[in-house]
């Protein structure tokens, strides 16, 4: 008779969700910095998108000039005066734009790289945790398989014995009523 197959059975299963608990950690992790990557990468786009708005505007309020400039008469020296102005004032405006972002992007993709470093970090110490948790595991299992079969054992060996009390009552119990009837 095979004591151990349901504990066998038993640490496998959970050997099993052992693993697909690390493996999706590590799923988790993995998705994390892609998408701290994603982020890192949309920086690009977002000052190009940012600095196209500022030169709209920029192109606006030059309408705007050219259409006082055209329909005021004598305007012509202080519009000119104020597209400079303005056009100093966008400058500096995209020049700054150009800078937050340069320093916004670096900050970020500083701390990506220290985010992905302790994450490694991390995800290694967990592994070692778990690999030792998994040994562990294993051996208990192997002390288990061996007390369920010395109990097995123990158990067919006492059915064994029990039967042969069995053997013996019976056995005497025939003699006494042998014994009885002669």
């Amino acid at each position: 008779m095979e004591y151990t197959t349901p504990i066998t059975t038993a640490f496998e299963v959970q050997r099993a969700t052992i693993q697909q608990s690390q493996q999706a950690f590590e799923h988790g992790m993995e998705f994390q910095k892609r998408m701290n990557e994603a982020m890192l990468e949309g920086f690009d786009s977002q000052e190009s998108a940012q600095r196209r708005t500022v030169e709209l505007s920029q192109s606006m309020v030059h309408g705007y000039l050219d259409a006082v400039e055209s329909t005021v008469p004598g305007a012509a020296g202080t519009v000119d005066e104020m597209r400079t102005t303005v056009d100093e004032q966008f400058e500096f405006l995209l020049d700054n734009h150009a800078e937050v972002f340069e320093s916004v992007a670096a900050e970020y993709e500083d701390g990506v790289t220290a985010y992905d470093d302790m994450t490694d970090d991390y995800v290694a110490a967990v592994e070692d945790q778990l690999d030792m948790l998994v040994e562990a595991h294993e051996e208990l299992e192997s002390q288990s398989v061996d007390v369920a079969e010395q109990w097995g054992t123990q158990l067919e060996e006492l059915q064994g014995q029990v039967e042969d009390l069995q053997d013996q009552v019976s056995e005497v119990s025939e003699q006494a009523a042998a014994a009885v009837e002669a």
